[in-house]
């Protein structure tokens, strides 16, 4: 496992530099996703031009249902980062594909999240593939 730290390190410089312009090739894509987004759940719908279909409204968790012309996807912001985490860490067992930001996560397709993070910023967080551990008769 010692090898490995060397190389994480060198990797994390590599990002740092590429977010800070210096690198080359990778600057470009990384320049392309904004700050993370804040707000309530209806300024955020807003951004991405969706008309959020409540689902759940309580003072801990809001979930609505978005479309736009990327696809469909659930919209959640949360009253606290520890709820946050808790509920991702939760959902991510079922697999799917996660953006994140301070407060918020929109779940949906790779294609839909991916095109979320173009206005709304965040990180990308991919939940658990049980593909692997299907069985199959053969």
């Amino acid at each position: 496992m010692r090898l490995t730290r060397p190389m994480l390190a060198v990797a994390g410089a590599a990002g740092v530099l590429a977010l800070a312009g210096c690198g080359t090739g990778n600057s470009d894509a990384a320049a392309k996703v904004p700050t993370a987004a804040t707000g309530s759940l209806e300024s955020l719908a807003a951004k991405v031009k969706c008309k959020p279909d409540m689902q759940i409204d309580s003072d801990e968790v809001r979930q609505a249902i978005c479309k736009t012309t990327a696809g469909k996807f659930v919209l959640v912001t949360f009253s606290t980062d520890r709820g946050q985490r808790e509920w991702i860490n939760d959902a991510k067992d079922y697999g799917g594909f996660y953006l994140v930001g301070r407060k918020w996560v929109t779940v949906g397709e790779d294609k839909v999240v991916k095109s979320l993070q173009h206005t709304l910023g965040g990180d990308e967080e991919i939940g658990t593939n049980h593909s692997a551990h299907s069985s199959h008769s053969g």
